[in-house]
């Protein structure tokens, strides 16, 4: 079974890649998220791999990390959702929304997939929120930006001006700092973690973070999330 590929991009359509490894073209489906961090033709790019066999086809279908890679097998599994329909999910959504969707019992975000109309999404919440309340997700991968292209321009001598400018951009660079990216799944599932902790059901935890994470608006950090979910619990 193949796990992994890493290779040469040799081609992107709209659900799916070809990977050249060593000469050889893998045709790889993939959700619009993964499809999107691929680099462009000509690129180096790794995926990791589900390899579905059946007696008439082998496809491969990849993932940009662990956490979707998890999510398709767990979607999966749910009567009504075939590979297709996952990966139009996990297009729409990304594993952190799924997980915070399926907390709150958000039928509607999930709707927004081709493929998922409310008696599926009912299904999705129903089969799926205790079996995302024990994911041990890894991290998710965020979308890298292209590179901005360059365009040739005249040459000029800088002038005293430029130079004491270009001093002080050089010298306050250093000083730069940059705000930390926040992994907000691993935030939720901390929160979770918590809960349990103080003695709550995995799944009463699950829920009450998810609706807590709903409240918190922008301010997801593990504190206010656990101080809401505490909330929620003892209402």
């Amino acid at each position: 079974m193949i796990a992994k590929l890493r290779g040469i991009v040799d081609f992107i359509g709209e659900d799916s890649v070809i990977i050249d490894v060593n000469g050889v073209g893998y045709l790889v489906f993939a959700s619009r998220r993964t499809l999107s961090m691929l680099p462009a033709k000509g690129g180096d790019a790794g995926l990791m791999i589900e390899t579905h066999v059946r007696e008439d086809h082998i496809h491969l279908y990849g993932f940009a990390d662990t956490a979707e890679k998890q999510w398709f097998a767990l979607l999966t599994t749910v009567q009504g959702v075939g590979a297709k329909v996952a990966l139009a999910l996990l297009s729409v959504l990304s594993p952190t929304d799924l997980l915070r969707a399926l907390a709150a019992k958000d039928t509607t975000a999930l709707c927004r997939a081709p493929g998922i109309g409310p008696k599926v999404a009912t299904r999705i919440v129903g089969e799926l929120k205790d079996k995302a309340a024990k994911l041990n997700l890894g991290p998710v991968a965020a979308p890298v930006s292209a590179p901005a292209a360059e365009t040739a321009a005249p040459t000029k001598a800088p002038s005293k001006s430029n130079k004491a400018m270009k001093s002080a951009d050089d010298a306050g660079a250093d000083t730069v700092r940059h705000e930390p990216v926040i992994d907000e799944g691993a935030v939720l599932a901390d929160a979770v973690s918590a809960l349990v902790n103080l003695g709550y059901g995995r799944s009463e935890a699950f829920g009450a973070v998810g609706k807590a994470a709903q409240l918190a608006g922008d301010d997801k950090s593990i504190d206010t999330l656990i101080r809401l979910g505490l909330k929620e619990l003892s209402a």
